[in-house]
């Protein structure tokens, strides 16, 4: 899997980042409609009690018009960014390595957002910085329903039932629930660190389907 097509993802899957992982490109997805439910603007992490869902709201557009997810606007009247930091606080504070990666992460619940999309580029780049990944990035300048690389835009669907299987790291919070697959990479980080990068590349790619 040389170039991969992706949505841009808030804090992505360990399922879509161990297909970066393995990639030596990858085009993001910039000419599609917005859709709701899916990881452009959710991720989940794990916390005492199981899954967290962090969800970024957003501004709908009044006229009823379907909108392109580059032209999404965050709807900033809801103190989520404080709420998203202070839940992956709690998650992760006694974790591994949540300390190492802190200050590289504050910026993005401390700073005024507004494109979602935007958001998600700049965090994305980070988290391969953070992983120690170098590749490619480029984007899309039209929508093709039947591009011709490797097309992996079903990952952004937070509904989807996926058969991703993954070998089990230590949690931070095992002692509380079983073993949750396929959270934020951000659970892989802070729980694995300097390995994370090492952990994706030995994933299965992800299906398609």
């Amino acid at each position: 899997m040389k170039t991969i097509l992706l949505h841009p993802s808030y804090f992505p899957s360990i399922e879509q980042m161990s297909a970066v992982a393995q990639a030596e490109k990858v085009v993001f997805e910039v000419e599609d409609n917005y859709q709701k439910q899916t990881y452009r603007n959710r991720t989940f992490i794990a916390h005492s009690n199981g899954r967290l869902l962090l969800n970024i709201p957003i501004k709908h557009n009044k006229t009823g018009k379907r909108q392109k997810t580059k032209n999404v606007v965050i709807e900033n009247d809801f103190p989520w960014q404080e709420h998203h930091w202070r839940s992956l606080q709690s998650a992760y504070r006694t974790s591994p390595f949540f300390e190492y990666y802190e200050d590289d992460l504050e910026g993005f619940f401390t700073k005024p957002v507004e494109s979602l999309m935007e958001h998600n580029l700049k965090i994305f780049d980070l988290i391969c910085e953070l992983l120690g990944k170098e590749l490619k990035v480029s984007k899309t300048t039209s929508y093709e329903k039947n591009p011709e690389i490797t097309d992996l835009r079903i990952l952004v669907d937070a509904k989807r039932k996926s058969n991703f299987e993954v070998e089990v790291y230590t949690q931070v919070h095992e002692a509380n629930h079983p073993f949750l697959a396929n959270l934020s990479v951000l659970d892989l980080l802070f729980n694995e660190g300097p390995n994370a990068l090492s952990y994706l590349e030995r994933a299965p790619l992800p299906s398609r389907v």
